[in-house]
């Protein structure tokens, strides 16, 4: 529902340029107008197909003026909160998943029932508002694919505007716990459930390796959810790793200072990333 490609970590991104790596930032469309599958995890899914189908790479050579070669076969997916999610969903339901993946806090067991839940230490800056100012949301078009604060920190400086509309209307359902009915409602879920959109529900001895950094002090997205997903990864016997960040709440990719103990956790999962590529020991 919120946020921007313009708002991930610049220092994640040169950790990966420093190791080499092509770093491709997609803006997706937004909830709720489009459901979570049809909108956010379809504009990724369709990302990755581009890639693979070779569009980077004449792209890139465009650019630079001869041909360029992409490693096709070593297409990596990584993201926060909700793009940890997002990162997830490419591992599953598209014909060729990427060849690996770096979940940071990441959402999933949708069906629990704790994501119904109000979170306090939300509803309290959300101040008293009239109904029609978030259900403004509705009615932007086209479906926006930028929105202008993130729980990982703002565009500007500042607390959230709670004037516009989308920022009301997300806080608003992320405070009151109905924010999964909002992204996948029940009209969505009523033959399928969550088995389209819930990684957790999708992990089979082919998903891809995967590794999980989250906080121990997470209250948007607790830390057992992670732990769920780490489980089902080794039932399956999929490469996979979950570190645990002491001390730290959701949100903290966007606030952690490079090499503090934080940074340096969370950088594993780069290194986790990179043991994955070939070795040339020529």
């Amino acid at each position: 529902m919120l946020g921007a490609a313009g708002m991930v970590n610049p220092d994640q991104i040169q950790d990966c340029l420093d190791r080499g790596w092509i770093v491709v930032v997609p803006n997706h469309r937004l909830c709720p107008q489009v459901n979570l599958l049809e909108g956010p995890m379809q504009d990724c899914r369709d990302l990755l197909s581009w890639i693979q189908d070779g569009h980077l790479e004449s792209h890139i050579a465009a650019k630079e003026g001869g041909p360029y070669l992409v490693d096709q076969e070593h297409i990596f997916a990584f993201g926060t909160s909700s793009g940890g999610h997002l990162a997830l969903g490419l591992g599953f339901g598209v014909a060729k998943p990427v060849a690996g993946i770096y979940d940071m806090y990441g959402v999933c067991s949708f069906d629990d029932p704790e994501w119904a839940n109000p979170l306090p230490h939300i509803q309290a800056i959300v101040p008293a508002l009239t109904a029609d100012v978030a259900e403004k949301v509705f009615s932007e078009s086209p479906i926006p694919i930028e929105g202008g604060v993130s729980l990982e920190g703002q565009a500007k400086p500042g607390p959230p505007d709670f004037s516009v509309p989308r920022v009301a209307y997300a806080f608003t359902q992320i405070g009151g716990g109905t924010v999964v009915d909002a992204v996948w409602p029940k009209a969505a879920r009523e033959t399928d459930g969550f088995q389209p959109v819930d990684p957790i529900l999708n992990v089979t001895s082919t998903f891809p390796p995967t590794v999980i950094v989250h906080g121990i002090d997470d209250r948007m997205v607790p830390l057992r959810y992670s732990q769920q997903l780490y489980a089902k990864l080794r039932e399956k016997k999929v490469q996979s790793c979950l570190i645990e960040i002491p001390g730290e709440d959701h949100t903290f990719a966007a606030k952690m200072k490079t090499g503090s103990e934080t940074w340096n956790l969370q950088r594993q999962g780069f290194d986790f990333l990179e043991a994955l590529l070939p070795r040339d020991d020529i």
